[in-house]
């Protein structure tokens, strides 16, 4: 009964993130609504992470089985794909670098900005102590 109280949790985001996506003209796909709701209750703590865990654990679990349907659908446009795998290479190694450059220096952005908020409390605590 447990896992069929989390699906139904996350089914709910999934709906809600439809409803959205119809309601807003606006070229998000539904599952980005969706996603960034779930994300949002469990950063307000309207919803607890364990509130979903079991589910959330099984679907990761079960991601390498979603990518054979597309897997599939490749190879069977391998014809129609074939005269252009050339730039679909390119632009797939440029789109995957870019994405890692930017993925890094976001990172890097967040951990600095971390580390002078603690330094900033930390001095903020020596000056209020002595």
């Amino acid at each position: 009964m447990k896992f069929v109280k989390q699906f139904s949790i996350i089914l709910a985001f999934a709906f809600i993130g439809e409803v959205l996506h119809a309601a807003i003209p606006l070229p998000v796909p539904a599952s980005i609504y969706g996603i960034l709701l779930l994300f949002l209750a469990l950063d307000r703590k309207w919803l607890a992470a364990g509130d979903i865990r079991e589910a959330v654990g099984f679907l990761i679990q079960l991601m390498p089985v979603l990518f054979v349907p597309p897997a599939v659908g490749l190879m069977q446009a391998w014809g129609v794909l074939r005269p252009d795998l050339g730039a679909y290479l390119v632009i797939t190694l440029v789109s995957t670098a870019l994405v890692i450059v930017v993925t890094g220096r976001f990172t890097q952005f967040i951990l600095r900005a971390q580390r002078r908020r603690l330094r900033n409390k930390v001095l903020h605590e020596k000056e209020s102590a002595g």
